[in-house]
């Protein structure tokens, strides 16, 4: 194939075997979403219904599924863990009208639908979201060889160019024959697979093409260049390989192909440091004390990538602070809140917060991995030390206040941190940091850790608003309550006296509902 029928977004693959067909059946399942359309044409015999089964297989993960052919039924739904597909076979349609007859072509864009003979849908399937694939015998391998055209419009250029070098790094890394397993991701736009050779070995495969700029809002420079949010996978490789190099258990990375935005990691493991009981005390204790000693060490700020490849850690400036505590006035006040507040009002809010940033990037600062919470805190009971802690999610990693990450665990976003637990965590944290540095000042500390933890709730309590108003995910808002309240604990400090007053004033719903629990009857 040319290279301008690859710049179109059209691929040629050369299926050696069935094995090599089950195979590109995996890789495809691992990129549909919903709304997604896989139209399957080839003439009788050329392997349409063996890849749709083996795609519907990999979905329902089930290797055994029933899938008969839909000749006769002419579509067959099925719920799977990524939600419901629709397979259907168009063989016997002779006039487009007859879908409308079946209701085929209704409520597509919530669905995965496979489409054998899709020619005889005419118009009716649509063309934004569809993935064509046209299947042929390999005439040099007729047994048991086919050739494989997949092409598709914009919005599948990217994810086929992906798809197929996700192959090519597992092929190549020698784990062509392991079962890839979609892993439930989080807000970011990141995806992860794990992956399951025969003899059970396990690794992990990051999906992160680089990050597209979005629409400028300040200064001709969108918000993820303003807060400093990676922009390439580059950013992961150097912060991984700066803190192994400090002993600490991030993950080794197997593989990679940098310009495509893949790597195959080690998987660390399943065991967190929360249970049914919520935080165990014990492991947060641990994470504080990893913090301390991070924080004892001189750190670099350009870290190397590749040979001739570098990374360059950004400040944790004013300028990021600011717009990240200005999602709360964006979306949480109008959505969540249901308040509007005008331009003098939010104006206050940056002048108070301003007041406080100049207060913060006076101290000196030092890599703060920006999400250091449960979800990226691994158990390894196996390992010794600080080495003990898996640490992941750390490509946002900026040079910022200490104060910074402790918050960040001590109010966990996802998950209640008694404040006993904080206080303990606070002790943990400056015991170990005295036994280095025997003038480190504490008190000085706890007050930013609590500016920075208002700072940290203002911003997720807009991001969570943001999930569920713009990018439809309103299971997010179910953390809020936990969120207010860490804000509200945040604002009892006498260093945020002025910041309470505006919260009071203007977002009063967020203390109405600490006003309505202390209200009520005590049984």
């Amino acid at each position: 194939m040319s290279d301008e029928a690859r710049k179109a977004g059209m691929h040629r693959l050369v299926l050696d075997s069935e094995a090599a067909t089950l195979r590109l059946a995996a890789d495809l399942a691992a990129i549909l979403k919903p709304g997604d359309i896989v139209a399957l044409s080839g003439h009788l015999g050329s392997g349409k219904s063996f890849l749709a089964r083996a795609i519907l297989r990999e979905l329902a993960e089930d290797p055994t599924l029933e899938a008969p052919s839909p000749t006769f039924t002419l579509v067959q739904s099925y719920d799977t863990p990524r939600g419901t597909v629709l397979h259907g076979d168009l063989y016997r349609v002779r006039s487009p009208d007859e879908l409308d007859d079946i209701g085929l072509v209704e409520d597509l864009e919530r669905l995965i639908t496979l489409i054998e003979w899709p020619d005889r849908a005419g118009t009716r399937l649509p063309g934004g979201r569809r993935l064509d694939i046209v299947l042929d015998v390999d005439p040099q391998n007729p047994e048991t060889g086919r050739i494989a055209d997949l092409s598709g419009g914009v919005l599948w250029r990217q994810r086929l160019a992906i798809a197929i070098a996700s192959r090519r790094l597992i092929d190549q890394a020698g784990w062509s024959e392991a079962r890839r397993d979609h892993m439930q991701g989080d807000a970011s736009s990141r995806a992860y697979e794990r992956l399951t050779r025969p003899n059970g070995g396990t690794a992990v495969l990051m999906i992160s093409p680089p990050r597209p700029d979005g629409p400028a809002i300040r200064l001709g420079k969108p918000y993820s260049a303003i807060a400093h949010l990676a922009e390439s996978i580059d950013a992961f490789v150097a912060m991984d390989r700066g803190l192994r190099s400090l002993g600490y258990s991030a993950p080794k990375i197997y593989a990679q192909d940098l310009d495509t935005g893949l790597l195959m990691i080690e998987d660390l493991g399943p065991e967190g440091v929360v249970d049914d009981d919520g935080p165990i005390a014990e492991r947060y204790e641990a994470a504080a004390r990893l913090l301390a000693d991070l924080h004892r060490h001189t750190l670099p700020t350009i870290l190397p990538v590749t040979e001739g490849r570098d990374h360059i850690l950004p400040e944790y400036d004013r300028g990021a602070l600011a717009i990240e505590t200005e999602l709360i006035l964006e979306w949480y006040a109008p959505h969540i809140a249901g308040v509007t507040l005008p331009a003098v009002t939010q104006a206050e809010f940056s002048r108070i917060w301003g007041r406080l940033f100049t207060e913060i990037l006076e101290a000196p600062g030092t890599w703060t991995l920006r999400d250091y919470h449960s979800p990226n805190l691994i158990w390894l009971p196996g390992r010794d030390g600080h080495a003990k802690l898996g640490l992941i999610d750390f490509q946002d990693a900026v040079v910022g206040h200490p104060a910074y990450d402790l918050a960040s665990l001590g109010q966990d976003a996802r998950v209640d941190v008694p404040a006993a637990l904080e206080l303990r965590l606070l002790a943990a944290y400056g015991k170990a940091r005295r036994s280095h540095s025997p003038d480190f000042d504490l008190a000085g500390f706890a007050r930013a850790y609590a500016i920075l933890g208002a700072q940290r709730n203002t911003k997720i309590a807009g991001i969570f608003a943001r999930l569920d108003k713009r990018d439809g995910k309103p299971a997010y808002l179910k953390h809020l309550p936990r969120i207010e309240a860490y804000l509200r604990r945040n604002l009892e400090h006498p260093a945020l006296a002025e910041l309470k007053g505006w919260y009071q004033a203007h977002l009063p719903s967020l203390y109405a509902v600490e006003a309505e629990a202390s209200a009520e009857p005590q049984a």
